[in-house]
């Protein structure tokens, strides 16, 4: 018989997904409550006691975030609103000002003054904030995806490719991100794989939630391993498709703390320069042999879902 909180757990995950793929649709509770297969009349105490937020301030909180991050990468007001379950320009500039003070055109508008202050903050600490994406271990010099042109600059080297769409299992962390990451696959997913005779899979870290922008112990990071097809994962791993399509990546290969300017470059320097923009897909980091990554170091692929401006 399967843990019951294993089973608590990807109940509540398939809520949390429902929600975010509909976030411009009307999100009642029996229907919430009917995708967990718990009951309708204490779902809403069920909810909170697992989430430590009501689901009415959840969804509101989700629907804000998304909204900065649209807005951010360069989304017009209306869009944004009608995007995110806003019933209109006005009441969306109202909610988004209680929430982040500031007005969604003015938030957009500072996007790079914002950005370049959060990254001087987690600079300064580097120990108690690493990168968002990054995952175990600590590593010394890195190799990133980078060259050198006649004039000493350095060029980012980034392939646009298609890749397959993937079905994987997921563990997901709630929490801050950082050096919990990097426990969490080591605690709870590598030893998973080499139990499952997966420890030649490639593997996905997906960070949800921007740092800057989600309180630290609600940003979500799904583990993932992809899996073969009829593989069913069972115990606290639940199933999704990784969509496939076009993706700007590029490699890296060092330390955890060192990756996020590498993202950061990919986002700030690389994509406006592009011709091409993210679309709705997450991003994710793509590892392959994961398991055998074990000197403090590890190489991936960063991937970032493209589509033309």
């Amino acid at each position: 018989m399967n843990d019951p909180r294993s089973e608590y757990e990807r109940r509540m995950n398939r809520v949390l997904d429902h929600i975010d793929r509909n976030l411009d649709a009307q999100l009642d509770l029996p229907a919430l409550a009917d995708i967990a297969n718990f009951s309708r009349y204490h779902f809403h105490r069920i909810f909170a006691g697992w989430m430590g937020e009501t689901i009415g301030d959840y969804v509101r909180r989700r629907r804000l975030e998304v909204a900065a991050h649209r807005l951010a990468a360069g989304g017009t007001v209306l869009e944004v609103a009608l995007s995110t379950g806003f019933g209109s320009g006005e009441a969306f500039a109202r909610a988004f000002k209680t929430r982040f003070g500031s007005t969604p055109t003015e938030w957009r508008n500072s996007t790079p003054e914002r950005t370049a202050a959060f990254l001087a903050a987690q600079n300064s600490n580097l120990d108690q904030a690493n990168s968002k994406y990054g995952q175990a271990g600590a590593g010394a010099n890195g190799e990133h995806g980078f060259s050198n042109n006649p004039f000493g600059e350095m060029i980012m080297e980034v392939n646009i490719v298609d890749l397959p769409a993937a079905r994987i299992a997921y563990r997901r962390h709630i929490g801050p991100y950082g050096p919990a990451v990097g426990q969490f696959w080591a605690q709870a997913v590598l030893p998973w794989m080499l139990g499952h005779g997966l420890a030649g899979a490639t593997c996905y870290g997906i960070g949800h939630d921007d740092p800057s922008v989600t309180p630290a112990d609600k940003c979500r990071y799904d583990a993932c391993v992809e899996i073969p097809e009829g593989f069913e994962p069972g115990g606290q791993f639940s199933v999704a498709q990784l969509p496939g399509g076009r993706y700007a990546v590029t490699r890296y290969t060092g330390s955890p703390r060192d990756i996020g300017p590498v993202w950061n470059r990919m986002m700030k320097e690389w994509l406006p320069s592009s011709g091409l923009q993210c679309d709705e897909r997450p991003c994710f980091e793509r590892y392959e042999n994961l398991a055998t990554q074990t000197d403090g170091s590890f190489t991936c692929e960063i991937c970032i879902p493209v589509k033309a401006l």
